[in-house]
């Protein structure tokens, strides 16, 4: 096997010809995940190479192609994905068998879903990012996964809570039995927002909590924390803080490996997060 270290929970599989980056902890739990990088596509100018993004300008032929390979490395089948359809709300669906290949081979027949849950096995859940965060959630003890597109909005909102929420309702998980990863995201020395930001995480958040997410960065201006105010959307949701691991990848920072938003502007290739039981 040919690894290597990015952060002390998120490191690179380097073994084929495509490589994704993944979390030992849910290696750990038995499920199949990844997260794409930008390498081992066929995607080429602003796209280089591995682009997920069917929106973005790119010819499909080469999506589909980067979709083909990115799923043989991780083990999953292509045509079963299903994607989310992501606004910046806190809607969490259940996902089902015959949901497979919507958004990929299929037509989506919902709309204004930031995140997925299920617990039937093989049936790959999609997330798009390229600096909001994805959150990881799996429960080992009922054998449920959720899938969540988590960006300032969905974060302001406590979507991460809300997963975790229909997750028990749906499930009958136990909070305290979820594994939560929080993906590879921007970073909070690189994510720098205005005041009607930091407003809207008012609402959810304590002064304390606020004070540990924003730093103020000038007149009005603040860096904002995700990593932190995720893992404090969950706590809060009932995890264990043990049992909410920050990956610490960041999107805008690790440039040779992620298409950043905020770094590159609208003309980018998009990732993704992948989560199978």
């Amino acid at each position: 096997m040919n690894y290597e270290k990015i952060t002390e929970h998120a490191w690179l599989d380097r073994t084929g010809d495509t490589p994704y980056l993944f979390f030992p902890v849910l290696r750990g739990l038995g499920v199949r995940h990844g997260f794409s990088t930008r390498l081992g596509g066929v995607s080429e100018g602003c796209f280089a190479t591995m682009n997920l993004g069917f929106r973005r300008g790119d010819s499909e032929e080469n999506v589909r192609e980067n979709y083909r390979r990115i799923c043989a490395a991780i083990g999953i089948q292509a045509e079963d994905l299903v994607f989310t359809d992501q606004v910046h709300k806190i809607h969490i669906r259940i996902a089902c068998a015959q949901d497979k290949g919507k958004g990929y081979r299929r037509e989506r027949d919902y709309r204004e879903i930031d995140g997925q849950i299920t617990n039937e096995e093989n049936l790959p859940l999609l997330v798009f990012a390229a600096d909001c965060v994805p959150l990881y959630l799996v429960d080992p003890v009922r054998r449920a996964i959720g899938l969540v597109h988590s960006g300032w909005r969905g974060t302001a909102a406590g979507i991460g809570a809300a997963a975790v929420r229909r997750m028990s309702e749906v499930y009958g998980s136990d909070p305290k039995d979820i594994t939560a990863v929080i993906g590879p995201s921007i970073g909070p020395d690189h994510y720098e927002v205005g005041a009607e930001v930091r407003g809207a995480f008012e609402a959810y958040y304590t002064g304390e909590q606020l004070e540990a997410c924003f730093c103020p960065s000038g007149p009005d201006r603040y860096l904002l924390d995700l990593w932190t105010a995720n893992r404090i959307v969950l706590t809060r949701a009932g995890l264990s803080a043990e049992h909410v691991i920050v990956s610490g990848a960041c999107t805008w920072s690790l440039s040779e490996l992620f298409f950043s938003h905020r770094r590159d502007g609208s003309s980018r290739g998009s990732m993704a997060a992948f989560l199978c039981l």
